[in-house]
């Protein structure tokens, strides 16, 4: 299974990541924060199920 991430750039250069599939939410400070903190909140949802096999964030421009 993969999660599918959708990505924004805050105003402030910050990311804001959430999956349309389930109620997982997530931000970050720089990219690298947010695909740490991703890995983080995908873990905690999913911490008595099986884990996915891959996590995807897509950024979405306007």
């Amino acid at each position: 299974m993969e999660i599918v991430l959708s990505v924004t750039k805050e105003g402030d250069g910050g990311y804001v990541a959430e999956s349309l599939a389930h109620d997982i939410f997530t931000q970050g400070d720089s990219w690298e924060k947010l695909r740490a903190n991703a890995r983080e909140a995908v873990s905690a949802y999913f911490f008595d199920q099986p884990q996915p096999s891959a996590i995807r964030l897509n950024l979405v421009r306007d």
